[in-house]
């Protein structure tokens, strides 16, 4: 069975501790066969815990899962099956990430070859559809500054309430990230704009699988997930 392993970020510190307010371990139940969660992301919408994973090989279908008080289980309070379109063609849905602004629910993509470009998708109201460039919000955003050594394949995005921010890791490091959050006056991702630059994440199990991460914010905490090997 798929499990994730949660820690949480102890406020006053540059820390995110393995356990810390957090269940240690959340099962994933009733996923799909061809569930793929090498490319997966969480969210917090005010009310649910939610995750989700795309369908096997597929560059524009998501299973959604959420969290029933014991499991992550596919299709709970959910529309089960989602689809993003309009995708770019130079999109890379090698790794995706999603977050709830309080007003929308938004999905990322990166430009292929450019972590520097953000393509943003947002969930249609009344629909199973997460549609590129939709309504008012930007169909791409600009990510920058963050140092040259950062891993793009291993990175999530959040909104704590106040800002959107976007994380990432270090090549060859498991237990170090990066921090920016958006800029609205420069109208893009700052690496350490409103943000520690750099967190740790300590005692996190060696059940963890470090290529596969996600975090969220549920109004109160700021939380880390590793899948478990």
């Amino acid at each position: 069975m798929v499990s994730v392993n949660q820690g949480a970020w102890v406020p006053g510190s540059d820390n995110y501790h393995y356990g810390y307010n957090s269940l240690p371990n959340l099962p994933i139940t009733g996923a799909p066969a061809d569930a793929n969660f090498r490319r997966w992301s969480v969210l917090h919408d005010g009310t649910l815990y939610r995750l989700y994973a795309f369908r096997g090989s597929s560059r524009d279908t998501l299973y959604q899962f959420a969290w029933d008080g014991t499991s992550y289980a596919y299709g709970y309070h959910s529309i089960p099956v989602l689809t993003l379109t309009g995708v770019p063609a130079d999109a890379d849905s090698g790794s995706v990430s999603l977050l709830h602004s309080g007003g929308a629910y938004h999905a990322y993509l990166h430009r292929l070859g450019d972590p520097g470009t953000l393509y943003q998708f947002v969930w249609v109201p009344g629909t199973a559809t997460y549609q590129w460039s939709y309504g008012e919000h930007a169909p791409a955003l600009r990510v920058t500054g963050f140092p040259p050594d950062t891993d793009w394949s291993r990175w999530s995005m959040l909104h704590d309430g106040t800002a959107y921010r976007i994380y990432a890791f270090h090549y060859g490091c498991d237990d170090r990230i990066s921090q920016g959050s958006w800029n609205g006056d420069a109208a893009e991702y700052q690496y350490g704009h409103n943000s520690i630059p750099q967190l740790n994440l300590k005692d996190f199990p060696d059940t963890s699988d470090t290529g596969r991460v996600a975090m969220l914010h549920d109004g109160t905490d700021y939380r880390f997930y590793f899948q478990t090997r």
